[in-house]
């Protein structure tokens, strides 16, 4: 074997076979299997080489020599980490390929693996589409439909699913796409790994990274792991269920996060304490976990919380013990951002320990990022003086060559410049208006006895667009988002704002007035046709997020009073996640949640003008005042302002019809008595002709009866002697 190579060759060729010794090596043999390749590799690997391989460093430190000599495993960008201001693609693909060459040139050749934050898009890079953040959730049903029917005109309206429906309302497959065109951006800068999804269950909405969550609910949580198929690619026929898996160069190495209980802290403090026993971690947190592994997930992040006082970065009984030997799980193990630091407290007061601690219980990647030579000297000495296995190293390096190897990573560890066009490209855009607006919940859409304000006219002969919101892409991007703590203007990357959306949107003959914050003075001296008002949240990550008031910025509800109590007027929510909105509710004609939704705002208008129908459901509860918190559904306490699952419906603007309202031309004298007690009343069959009585005494509080009929009644049909059990349900209300 060694004796390969005695013809003539190449000079590139003959300097590789004698960087290798004139041997054949099977690790760089594609045609091996993977077990064989990794096994082969890591009989010629030093303890030092091992120790790179299981270092992630920050690309603002790394250098090519650095990279050679320590044989570093990874290399990532935090948050606003970039290669230079507005870098374009091929300045991150040249970035990234330079760390390469380093990698590859030293004795192993081995190829490093360079990750970065794409949890709503690739949201760390200029131009790149943003996708509205977790917390929005998706509607499957929400189509283009030109059905102008009566019955479906209306009974949709003031519907919210039974508990046991919720699930159904997601759209995992959209999520799915979401996962595949973010593989697409994300390799079209030359990278191939990305720290998400994140797979939390926000339990509390004071926590700051609620946003980052799919839901309360773990069932929605673990349905929309679907994100990783995107990510990764689709598991071929035969796959082997639970062993990680990427599908070529336009996939992604993913990242489930943040392994355990990050969204179940005390008083939704971030990085604070979870505190809950053995099986409500595993009902309530641990399912998302299963089937992200079951779906093949490479990596798995460690959260820098706690359970029950213990940190779980040094927490082995569960890393060790439930991720990797009950669960199967083969991927690697990767600690957060200077995760293991905050073993101790102060973070990084006994660095030694913490290196310890961490490794010990099963973390197989640090996060250092930066103080490279500390943590690559203190673990050298601890499994040189045996306080660390080296059977814990082996099995570290061998997960981490197992995904470089999987992902064919040593066959292509070089990016090229053919999916440049991917990033920010118009068939992701509209990907991410279609996640808009679906995703936004309409709360409220007309006060008692008046007609529904939404779908609004295109045709108007003045509207007024006010609100901090309304025109600053950063805030409608949130945190995340160029930065770690997003930004706060136009400039920092491409998209259209809600004002540059109701603009592009409207007849041409409609004047648009813009004011950030118009008073009542100026309202009034103006004949507007209608108002929409958006306000919320500024942008944030992580603690600076967390809030005990959930207010939202200032000076958002002096705007909403001022407007609204002048004019019809929509507002729009910008936040990422129920903020204080019960003081202003009476004011508001309709009210709509909007999430964050990213650079596309034009999927605000489509859904507000009619263009398409409302059809999301609000994924988490949202509550009266934060003194109810936390409150889930399911809660002996549960009392909310909108239950999980709530969301009004509207129907195309070619589909809309008159409405009955309440009045004195009502179906009967009973329906009457009803409207006189403000109680808005809907009356409609369905499709099989049962007539449905829908009515609610406030916001959100209803009841649904279900009377069987033989026929379609006409509005002047007297409801006879269901008269009665009418009467009896208001006693009730």
């Amino acid at each position: 074997m060694g004796m390969s190579f005695v013809k003539l060759v190449p000079v590139g060729v003959l300097w590789l076979a004698m960087v290798v010794g004139a041997e054949y090596v099977s690790y760089k043999d594609p045609k091996q299997p993977v077990a064989v390749r990794v096994k082969d590799l890591m009989s010629r690997m030093t303890l030092a080489e091992k120790i790179g391989q299981m270092t992630q460093i920050d690309r603002s430190v790394a250098t090519e020599q650095i990279m050679r000599d320590y044989s570093i495993g990874s290399v990532l960008s935090g948050g606003g980490s970039e290669p230079l201001p507005k870098a374009s693609a091929q300045d991150w693909i040249n970035m990234v390929n330079a760390f390469q060459n380093g990698s590859l040139s030293s004795r192993l050749g081995i190829p490093m693996i360079y990750g970065i934050d794409a949890v709503h898009g690739h949201n760390n890079v200029y131009n790149a589409t943003i996708f509205p953040h977790n917390n929005s959730c998706f509607n499957k049903s929400n189509k283009k439909d030109n059905i102008s029917s009566k019955v479906n005109s209306i009974r949709e309206t003031y519907y919210f699913p039974e508990r046991k429906d919720r699930v159904e309302l997601l759209d995992p497959e959209l999520v799915k796409k979401i996962g595949a065109a973010t593989a697409l951006e994300v390799r079209a800068t030359g990278i191939p790994y990305v720290f998400a999804p994140c797979i939390a269950v926000c339990r509390d909405p004071r926590w700051g990274r609620c946003y980052e969550s799919y839901s309360e609910d773990p069932k929605v949580v673990e349905q929309m792991t679907d994100i990783i198929l995107g990510l990764q690619g689709d598991l071929p026929s035969g796959f082997r269920q639970g062993v990680p898996y990427v599908g070529g160069k336009d996939k992604v190495v993913a990242c489930a996060k943040h392994f355990i209980g990050d969204g179940g802290t005390t008083l939704g403090i971030n990085e604070n304490n979870t505190v809950i026993d053995m099986h409500g971690l595993l009902s309530m947190y641990m399912p998302a976990y299963a089937q992200s592994i079951i779906k093949g997930v490479s990596s798995v992040m460690v959260s820098y919380s706690s359970w029950n006082g213990q940190k779980m970065h040094a927490n082995r009984e569960l890393i060790s013990g439930f991720l990797k030997n009950t669960l199967k799980f083969k991927g690697f193990v990767i600690s957060d951002w200077q995760g293991i630091d905050r073993i101790t407290s102060p973070p990084h007061s006994n660095y030694t320990y913490s290196v310890q601690a961490a490794i010990q219980a099963g973390i197989d990647m640090v996060m250092v990022p930066y103080n490279l030579t500390e943590f690559v000297g203190d673990l050298t000495e601890l499994v040189n003086s045996e306080v660390i296995p080296m059977d814990r190293i082996d099995d570290a390096v061998q997960r981490i060559l197992l995904i470089k190897f999987t992902m064919g990573l040593f066959e292509n560890p070089m990016a090229d410049f053919s999916l440049v066009p991917e990033l920010g490209s118009q068939e992701h855009r509209d990907l991410a208006r279609e996640a808009v607006r679906k995703s936004l919940v309409l709360l409220k859409n007309g006060k008692a006895g008046s007609t529904p304000l939404l779908p609004l006219p295109k045709k108007a002969s003045k509207i007024l667009v006010g609100g901090t919101h309304a025109d600053n892409l950063g805030y409608q991007c949130g945190g995340w988002t160029i930065n770690w703590q997003g930004f706060h203007d136009n400039n920092a990357t491409r998209g259209t704002t809600i004002l540059g959306s109701v603009k592009y949107t409207v007849d041409q003959s409609t004047e648009v007035v813009y004011r950030e914050s118009p008073d009542a003075n100026f309202v009034k001296s103006n004949n507007f046709d209608y108002a929409i008002v958006v306000v919320g949240e500024p942008p944030y990550a992580e603690t600076a997020g967390d809030s005990t008031n959930l207010t939202m910025i200032e000076p958002g509800p002096s705007i909403i009073n001022d407007v609204c109590g002048n004019v019809k007027c929509v507002v729009v929510l910008i936040s990422g996640r129920p903020i204080v909105i019960e003081p202003y509710v009476p004011a508001i004609d309709s009210l709509v949640a909007a999430w964050l939704p990213g650079t596309e705002g034009l999927g605000v208008t489509d859904v507000l003008y009619g263009d398409y129908g409302f059809s999301g459901k609000l994924p988490r509860t949202w509550f009266k005042n934060v003194d109810q918190l936390p409150m889930n559904v399911g809660d002996s306490h549960y009392d909310p302002l909108f239950p999980f699952g709530f969301g009004l419906k509207t129907d195309t603007s070619t589909s809309i019809v008159a409405r009955p309202l309440c009045s004195t031309s009502c179906v009967s004298m009973q329906v009457n008595i009803i409207c006189s007690f403000n109680k808005a009343m809907l009356v409609y069959p369905d499709d099989n002709h049962n007539f449905e009585f829908l009515f609610h005494r406030e916001i959100a509080k209803l009841v649904k009866v279900r009377f069987r009929k033989r026929r379609w009644p006409r509005w002047s049909d007297s409801l006879g002697s269901e008269a009665g059990l009418v009467k009896a349900l208001l006693n009730i209300l």
